[in-house]
């Protein structure tokens, strides 16, 4: 952790307010022992300004590292998107990929389907030729 974040994150803690309570209550309580008003307003009033000063800058410098950090996470999120559109073309692949395979698994049933209708129609082909060449050879003996 770097020491702006380190000092930043200390100026808002609960520590800082009570230590600035003290210190304000010290200031308001000298004048009763013996120091000058106008040089305990004077101290208190440069103080407060320079706290206010580098106060000012430290809450810049928190916000362009916010800023910052915001960008890198605003790219990630563009990078996951391209990711994200490049797996959906790929899915959208896949998916055609998918259907083609499905037209040809019920090309191939069909042409299954059909060798199975030949196969009978051979069969009962087959079968009948065979019937022919018994008449044929019952018609030969015959004579």
């Amino acid at each position: 952790m770097n020491w702006e974040k380190k000092f930043t994150d200390s100026i808002g803690s609960k520590t800082s307010v009570v230590l600035h309570t003290i210190f304000f209550i010290i200031m308001l309580v000298l004048p009763f022992f013996g120091v000058r008003v106008d040089t305990v307003l004077l101290v208190l009033t440069t103080l407060v300004s320079l706290e206010a000063i580098y106060l000012a800058i430290f809450i810049q410098i928190s916000v362009n590292q916010n800023t910052a950090s915001l960008e890198e996470v605003e790219e990630n999120i563009d990078e996951i998107q391209e990711d994200v559109d490049e797996i959906q073309a790929n899915v959208d692949e896949i998916s055609t990929d998918i259907d083609e395979i499905q037209g040809d698994v019920d090309e191939i049933q069909e042409d299954v389907r059909e060798d199975k209708d030949a196969e009978g129609d051979l069969d009962h082909i087959q079968a009948m030729l065979e019937k022919l060449l018994e008449e044929v050879n019952r018609l030969k003996n015959q004579k």
